[in-house]
């Protein structure tokens, strides 16, 4: 992000989230290989079920770090992120959770310490891709959001003040190819399910966002709050020290907010349709929720 101005936004962002209890960088903690923030899986594991790490790490005595990474990446591969946070893994003898959400009613003091194992993490420019070449092929997105090392959502961010939220939903389709140009294969942050939930392209005044990456085809929604005259967009910011978008920040990606979102308001649509050959097909849409009244807004964080 060589724009100065966008330098700033992209820190205002992260120092607002992290004044809200989120973790941030560095990007050298983001294993390109696994798409994980390995160390955040782990210690989440270990501080939020101590007695089931210790079972797991008897019955694998070596590497037992490495062992439970692999079966991680397995899990996402075959059920996919959305899956793995809300229900984890079963591993013969043990149950593997991946979050700890906050049930409806109340919490015990056991629930209540494994809510606040939680680890949140926003980190700026990550390479991501496991096929980077160097000087030719590494491409690197603004911001990404972990919870417990696991990708949920990725930012590309434009400064108003030079370019629009347009540029970035095109950065997104034309540099953030979900498979590799040269080897033709899966980039595991962007791919559907196994990686990040959802994508948004955000400037200083709107946010887009998809929860599918498909290159030039990629369908953005826009995720505004709406003007003040009913209109669309977002109202203008209060002062020239804020944002018009930043209730995003503010507001969705608070922490209680935001895990709420994933363990409750996204929804794996499936339908099945038949192929001009006469098979079944099954089609997956990840729907995430519209975000443009402040009511929807407290609803989340109440």
């Amino acid at each position: 992000m060589a724009d100065s101005k966008e330098a700033q936004f992209q820190q205002d962002i992260i120092t607002a989230m992290v004044a809200q209890g989120w973790l941030t960088g560095p990007a050298s903690g983001y294993d390109r290989r696994t798409a994980l923030y390995t160390e955040d899986f782990l210690g989440y594991f270990k501080d939020a079920w101590p007695e089931r790490w210790d079972k797991f790490a008897k019955a694998n005595p070596n590497n037992p770090d490495g062992v439970l990474v692999q079966k991680l990446v397995r899990e996402l591969e075959q059920d996919g992120t959305l899956d793995v946070l809300r229900h984890g893994f079963k591993l013969p003898g043990v149950k593997i959770e991946a979050c700890s959400f906050k049930p409806d009613h109340g919490m015990n003091p056991d629930t209540l310490k494994r809510y606040r194992c939680n680890r949140l993490r926003v980190v700026p420019e990550v390479s991501y891709s496991p096929h980077y070449r160097e000087g030719e092929y590494n491409p690197r997105l603004d911001l990404v959001l972990f919870v417990n090392g696991i990708p949920v959502a990725t930012l590309e961010l434009k400064s108003e003040f030079k370019q629009s939220v347009e540029n970035a939903k095109r950065q997104y389709r034309y540099d953030r190819p979900v498979k590799d140009p040269l080897t033709r294969k899966p980039e595991p942050l962007l791919t559907f399910k196994r990686g990040a939930l959802v994508h948004f392209a955000v400037s200083q005044d709107e946010v887009a966002m998809t929860t599918q990456l498909a290159g030039k085809e990629t369908f953005f929604l826009p995720f505004n709050l709406g003007s003040l005259d009913g209109g669309a967009g977002n109202p203008p910011a209060p002062d020239d020290s804020q944002y018009a978008t930043g209730y995003l920040w503010q507001r969705l990606f608070q922490p209680d907010a935001w895990l709420k979102v994933l363990g409750r308001f996204l929804h794996l649509q499936k339908s099945v349709k038949e192929d001009a050959d006469g098979n079944r097909v099954t089609k997956e849409t990840l729907i995430f929720p519209r975000y443009h009244q402040w009511e929807v807004v407290n609803r989340l964080i109440e």
